[in-house]
């Protein structure tokens, strides 16, 4: 007997791919005029603003305790304040797309992390995926080693490699202990009030001469829709997701945020997509593909 769809798992996921994959435009254009820790601390202040009222109006916000505290600490210190933080940061100097494109490899670590903890079987397609995948970003750099020296870049790209890390850290972390939690809202509400007082805190010292008064109504706006989307839907829609299916399973939509985002990136922001960035691209969403396909079985 066949089981039957999960409706809301399919919504969930197709609502990562596309809201997740439009936060990469709304970050560039917030940081063209407040700093990246900034834009990253008062997203999560939106963030924990809209679901405290939500719980308030449900009458479901409650103490947590402070060992289940204590996880979403963890979590917020590794999805939200290194993965998202570092992200930010990151597209001060980096392209929308070209950061999307190189997040794309969250999956693979994913799944590298799953098999050293014991989430997932080792297979030989998978890592056929992993070599595929990174050999697309290899194809990038190919031609540009010497531009890792420019400072910028270099201090860009390894913002990045702890973004991915960060989140794929937690991915695993959420999926293993995933049944721990009852209300994804109120865990949520605590990791994005938390990593809100953190990054604010680094934002104040970091850019401690910061002109408020230059700061958009565009990227104030963008705050704002990261905060609502980015956040509070993406995060329980991944949260939601995680619980049902495999983390690998999960990250695979990340490679639809590549797609979404290089699209939007040139669409809106004019940035430049060559045909090296579009061979790369398939490259690493073919590595994705191989290492997390799996064949239905006969029935």
């Amino acid at each position: 007997m066949s089981q039957k769809k999960d409706v809301k798992l399919i919504v969930a996921l197709f609502a990562i791919a596309i809201v997740w994959g439009t936060t990469y435009l709304g970050i560039r254009i917030a940081v063209h005029t407040i700093p990246a820790w900034f834009v990253a601390g008062f997203r999560q202040v939106v963030a924990s603003s809209v679901l405290l009222s939500i719980l308030l109006y449900k009458k479901e916000f409650k103490w947590i305790g402070w060992k289940s505290l204590g996880r979403q600490i963890l979590v917020a210190s590794l999805m939200i304040i290194i993965a998202n933080g570092m992200t930010t940061v990151a597209e001060e100097s980096i392209p929308s797309g070209l950061t999307s494109l190189l997040t794309a490899l969250s999956p693979i670590i994913v799944f590298l992390g799953s098999l050293v903890f014991g989430l997932q079987k080792p297979s030989l397609k998978g890592f056929i995926g992993v070599i595929i995948g990174f050999s697309g970003v290899a194809f990038i750099f190919r031609d540009g080693i010497g531009d890792i020296l420019d400072p910028n870049y270099k201090t860009g790209i390894t913002y990045l490699a702890v973004a991915i890390s960060g989140w794929a850290a937690g991915t695993i972390y959420t999926k293993k202990y995933a049944h721990k939690s009852s209300n994804i809202f109120l865990d949520l509400f605590y990791q994005f009030a938390y990593a809100a007082v953190a990054q604010l805190i680094i934002a104040s010292a970091v850019s401690s001469d910061t002109d408020f008064n230059s700061w958009t109504w565009q990227s104030m706006a963008a705050v704002v829709y990261l905060g609502v989307f980015g956040s509070v839907v993406g995060f329980f829609c991944y949260n939601y997701a995680l619980k049902r299916v495999s983390a690998t399973e999960v990250s695979i939509l990340s490679y639809f945020n590549t797609i979404i985002a290089i699209f939007l990136g040139w669409l809106i922001l004019n940035e430049t997509v060559t045909y090296d960035l579009l061979i790369a691209t398939v490259l690493i969403i073919l590595g994705v593909f191989i290492t997390n396909y799996k064949k239905k079985e006969a029935r």
